[in-house]
């Protein structure tokens, strides 16, 4: 067990390798109630969300069904990443645990004078179930009729239950579902999906999950000072209405118009190394130009070291890193090595 931002988590059930090839076999469970549930409420939720968040929830058109975002400050930087829900009577916001604080302080700082009211669930417990037999694990845990209309769900869709939200979102790169749910339905829920054949998952190999899927963490591969464009994140800024005047914008823009800044890619190495976050990359022989890794880590699916990086924009197709006094070399790609079990990187020679 550790300290994980004034929770108790365990590290892993046993053996965080088997763990993490269970997940990617089958189906793992895991308790994510350390994150931050927000409901936001009032006639002006919408149109506060419109202003707070770089993504547009005017674009969620179906209850239930979410969106990723980022929350910028005014320079562009992200504040944290999240995903935004519409519910039937407002909007839910899951935030990280470790930016509870700022992240709620922020947003009392945005309302102004808007019909807004924000409260934080801690009645509601946060349990995903992931990997390729999820979907036939929750059939036995949820009622026929609810089971049905999960597997017609596209990615980023929910249903309400009796009070409990059910949304095929994850952390980990596979099918699945991330459930919140009263405290006490929890534990039944908790025991029932390991009956159903589930095994428990901790957070070693829930890091090592989400960094194949190319998946970011907070305070890894972005923080206030570092915009979507530099954590492969551009893609959850919409700038589709362009009367939409959000939190960050014209930072975004000129940024991005300017082009002056890094990207995130995927490390592929073919030596025995492994390297951590804040080493640096090198893409010239003379070790002159660089980059460095935001997560890294020993990828039990690829049987190779990954990281991800933030490096110069290039066409370059490999890069250096200094390792106990050796030079390694790496692949670069895009950020994504695993997705539903499939390998699925592919450096700049493919």
């Amino acid at each position: 067990m550790v300290d994980f931002h004034g929770w108790d988590m365990p590290i892993h059930y046993g053996s965080q390798l088997k763990e993490h090839e269970f997940v990617r076999n089958s189906c793992g469970i895991f308790d994510v109630s350390h994150m931050t549930i927000l409901d936001i409420k009032g006639k002006d939720a919408k149109e506060f969300l419109r202003k707070l968040l770089a993504n547009d929830v005017n674009a969620l058109e179906r209850d239930f069904d979410g969106m990723y975002s980022a929350l910028l400050n005014e320079t562009g930087g992200i504040l944290d990443d999240l995903i935004a829900y519409k519910l039937e009577s407002g909007y839910r916001l899951v935030v990280n645990c470790a930016t509870r604080e700022l992240d709620i302080s922020w947003m009392e700082s945005q309302l102004g004078n808007m019909d807004i009211s924000l409260s934080e669930r801690t009645d509601l417990s946060m349990i995903a179930i992931q990997g390729p037999l999820a979907l036939d694990t929750l059939s036995k845990c949820f009622s026929p009729d609810a089971s049905n209309e999960l597997i017609k769900r596209t990615p980023f869709q929910g249903l309400m239950e009796e009070g409990t939200l059910v949304t095929t979102t994850g952390y980990t790169g596979e099918k699945g579902v991330e459930v919140m749910i009263d405290h006490e339905k929890a534990k039944t829920l908790w025991e029932k999906a390991l009956v159903c054949g589930a095994k428990p998952i901790g957070l070693g190999a829930r890091d090592t999950l989400r960094l194949e899927a190319g998946m970011n963490l907070y305070g890894f591969e972005m923080d206030e000072k570092i915009s979507p464009l530099e954590c492969n994140m551009a893609w959850t800024v919409s700038l589709k209405d362009k009367e939409r005047d959000f939190i960050g914008k014209d930072s975004f823009k000129l940024k991005k118009e300017t082009g002056e800044y890094h990207v995130l890619k995927g490390l592929l190495f073919e030596d025995r190394c492994i390297v951590r976050s804040d080493h640096e990359i090198f893409m010239d022989e003379q070790k002159m130009i660089k980059g460095v890794v935001t997560s890294g880590t020993y990828s039990p699916t690829l049987k190779k070291s990954i990281a991800l990086a933030r490096i110069p924009p290039s066409n370059l197709k490999n890069c250096l890193a200094e390792v106990r006094g050796k030079t390694v070399r790496a692949s670069i790609g895009e950020p994504k090595f695993v997705k539903e079990g499939k390998i699925v990187f592919k450096n700049k020679t493919s």
